[in-house]
């Protein structure tokens, strides 16, 4: 299975926000400019053959403005028609306006945006006023026919109310993707906030009872992945797949990173677009033999688990920021992705080889009482694109 080409493109780290436990903005971060977007498209030209996604992101993409996008979409998507070019944006919404909202439209743009559940919980952690001036982005978006979906950040303070922020996105029909406060590389306390392995995997099997208990009602993006990386035996998303060569993030300046989340530190620089490095060159530079040590380590100490087909460690990032850049271990989560794949597994493994044989007597009047959806409904269900 042919693991999806993915291109993060940088336009700036500046962010209006200033969210308690964010390490990815940088208020003097330059502009990116449509010479290097020009860059790209001339870099990308022979570099692969199968799709690429482009995904806009931060901090605040935004600040670029709607002429940025104007001009940057047609260049990438007229440019690179052999890649079948596909976009998505990460951004607060702070800035969103019909004139960029029209713009996104127009290439049938995704949104993501950050959520963190009720406002007097979304506030304490993203900052006053966040969650008012979100919303009125998120309106506006949606006006414009865009499709928006929300990260919902858990940190070690607001796991506490998961039952608070799940009625939050429920009662408001909204997608709820959760994402795990992380430590950083870049941050001065990087385990502040980060999330307990112990307390993720909890609120992962939590989050896994609530998919089922409101089944139809509500959409769990991590829980739906998780279960189809189990039935898949294959990573579906880049947590869990070897993104080594196939996910890049072009900063500002046109500097080649492994991903986003090492933007802005030169020591993770892999080239620069304007040179047009091969995949073998950019894996090959200091940051490149790093993120290969991480899947060679993985490969050695990780070759006795039964997730190791679609876990493949966790997240590189996840693994070195503990470490301050050295491979000296998986993903810390790892004790929670344990517990959500041993979890699904058990209840797959139940659903399908302990359900009762078919009753002889089908026809009889006396019926037997249908039980809930299980793990295989939620797989039916994404097969049949239901969300």
């Amino acid at each position: 299975m042919k693991t999806p080409f993915h291109v993060m493109l940088i336009p700036t780290l500046g962010c209006p926000s200033r969210c308690r436990y964010c390490w990815s903005s940088d208020v003097n971060s330059p502009r990116m400019s449509i010479d290097t977007i020009k860059d790209v498209v001339a870099w990308m030209k022979d570099l692969k053959d199968n799709q690429v996604t482009f995904t806009f992101h931060g901090g605040e993409p935004l600040l670029a403005g709607a002429d940025f996008y104007r001009e940057a979409l047609p260049l990438l998507a007229e440019g690179l028609p052999h890649l079948d070019p596909a976009f998505a944006i990460q951004t607060n919404l702070w800035l969103m306006t019909p004139e960029i909202a029209d713009v996104l439209a127009e290439y049938n743009i995704p949104v993501g945006s950050s959520i963190d559940g009720p406002k007097e919980i979304n506030d304490l952690q993203r900052g006053e006023g966040y969650f008012d001036k979100t919303l009125k982005g998120y309106k506006i978006a949606r006006e414009q026919g865009l499709d928006v979906r929300f990260i919902c950040t858990f940190t070690s303070e607001s796991v506490e109310r998961k039952e608070d922020i799940f009625r939050f996105f429920l009662d408001n029909g909204l997608t709820l993707k959760l994402h795990p406060a992380l430590p950083s590389l870049k941050a001065s306390e990087p385990e502040k906030y980060a999330l307990a392995p112990e307390k993720f995997g909890e609120l992962l099997v939590y989050l896994l009872d609530m998919a089922l208990e409101h089944f139809g009602e509500i959409e769990i993006m991590n829980i739906n992945d998780l279960c189809r990386c189990v039935f898949t035996r294959h990573g579906n998303v880049c947590t869990f797949a070897d993104c080594m060569g196939s996910t890049f993030a072009i900063g500002p300046d046109g500097s080649i990173y492994p991903c986003y989340r090492f933007v802005g530190m030169p020591e993770w620089v892999m080239g620069n677009v304007a040179d047009k490095p091969s995949i073998e060159e950019l894996m090959s530079s200091g940051a490149g033999r790093k993120m290969l040590a991480f899947k060679d380590y993985v490969d050695k100490n990780c070759g006795g688990c039964a997730h190791i087909r679609y876990c493949r460690g966790g997240c590189p990032y996840n693994a070195i920021a503990p470490s301050g850049g050295e491979i000296c271990g998986v993903d810390p989560h790892c004790p929670a992705y344990k517990r959500i794949f041993d979890e699904i597994n058990d209840r797959l493994n139940t659903e399908m080889f302990e359900a009762p044989a078919v009753d002889m007597y089908a026809f009889s009047s006396k019926r037997k009482k249908k039980s809930g959806p299980g793990v295989m409904s939620l797989i039916q269900d994404m097969a049949f694109n239901r969300f």
